[in-house]
């Protein structure tokens, strides 16, 4: 195997974990991701107003530390997405998509020490969701 094959070999098969919440830390969480999770970049309505960026990570792989008391959901259009944010600074850390029922998006932004650079990222046509889906 060369070393490239090495490298993304590892890169597949590593977890990273991050931890990340709002701004005013009342709401607080830890996730394990894959080293190759993409994150994604939305221009639908409310992503690209709030420049909120994409870390999908499964249920079962992410943990809300503090501020369950503090999150006020916020749901528009299909009212299949559950848009949380902090009820004291009013920052949406994470949310329930509804392109992905069984886990949850991560706003990088709220990541603790997010390097951008070390992850993929792919465009994400949220104005034409249904087909955008398709291609996930």
């Amino acid at each position: 195997m060369s070393k490239s094959q090495e490298q993304l070999v590892a890169k597949v098969h590593t977890q990273r974990e991050i931890n990340g919440g709002c701004h005013c830390q009342a709401v607080k969480f830890s996730a394990t991701v894959a080293a190759d999770t993409t994150v994604l970049h939305c221009n639908c309505s409310i992503c690209s107003m709030s420049g909120f960026q994409h870390l999908i990570v499964k249920h079962k792989n992410f943990k809300l530390l503090s501020g369950n008391k503090e999150l006020r959901t916020y749901q528009f259009n299909t009212g299949q997405a559950k848009h949380l944010f902090c009820g004291i600074c009013g920052v949406k850390a994470f949310y329930q998509p509804r392109s992905h029922a069984d886990s949850w998006s991560i706003n990088t932004h709220c990541i603790i020490d997010f390097k951008a650079a070390e992850w993929d990222h792919q465009d994400f046509d949220g104005q034409n969701w249904q087909q955008a889906h398709r291609k996930l």
